[in-house]
């Protein structure tokens, strides 16, 4: 015995509703995670790529760290954090034009947008920072060591060439201006930091306001996954002289 028509209409029309159900619900799911990763993108968040080799062996190139956009907007910074700041003036060449079809153009734009993409990884900057507003900066002394309000650093993750001693080929002997910091590659005699600056307008000095975050673990590739430390032992003591 057939089913009526009356009998199957129901059951028709209840299986299009369950899909259209369905669909809004997978719909706003999608739209609430886009939001979301938008949201912590832009106040907590986000990744970025190393292009080059001035912070190795801390960093390698094409190494993707992920950083914490809470420091300095929340929560202060340290000495010996690792940050990633935007071009103060004049430390990069222009930016290249954008390369790629427009639908990899557009899957790209989509993954910066929620945070997972970091195409603008050559617009910014990822050092250490060693000094702080009011530090006294100085390199190097008679063993070669830079120090900060007077305190000489031991630096573990400074890179040196063979047979060098100094951790700095150029001197220098700064005080770090209120609301900008001096920033320096742990790979010290292949990164054009702050002491390359010295002549331009910025004095070599990074404006606390440019700073995006601190960097705090290498996300990828996995054999690279590690904690970046701000190494706390090195500037023990340095706070306490601090004016």
């Amino acid at each position: 015995m057939t089913e009526s028509t009356e009998t199957l209409r129901p059951r028709r029309t209840a299986r299009k509703s369950g899909w259209k159900v369905l669909l809004r619900d997978v719909v706003v799911i999608f739209v609430i995670a886009v939001l979301v990763s938008f949201l912590i993108k832009t106040f907590v968040a986000r990744s970025f790529y190393i292009p080059s080799g001035s912070m190795e062996n801390t960093l390698q190139i094409n190494d993707r760290i992920i950083v914490n956009e809470l420091q300095p907007s929340v929560f202060p910074l340290q000495r010996g954090d690792v940050v990633v700041f935007k071009d103060p003036g004049g430390w990069l060449p222009a930016a290249a034009p954008q390369t790629g079809n427009p639908i990899q153009q557009g899957v790209g734009a989509v993954l910066d947008f929620v945070g997972l993409g970091a195409s603008d990884s050559d617009q910014h900057l990822v050092k250490r920072l060693i000094g702080l507003p009011g530090d006294h900066v100085t390199c190097c002394n008679a063993l070669g060591q830079m120090s900060v309000n007077g305190v000489p650093l031991k630096e573990p993750y400074v890179l040196l060439p063979a047979g060098q001693q100094a951790v700095s080929a150029k001197p220098f002997d700064v005080t770090v201006p209120a609301g900008k910091v001096w920033v320096m590659g742990d790979n010290r005699y292949n990164s054009a930091d702050s002491r390359y600056h010295m002549d331009d307008p910025t004095k070599g000095f990074v404006p606390m306001s440019d700073v995006v975050g601190r960097a705090f673990v290498v996300s990828w590739p996995v054999s690279h996954w590690s904690w970046l430390s701000n190494y706390p032992e090195t500037f023990a003591g340095t706070e306490t002289k601090n004016k």
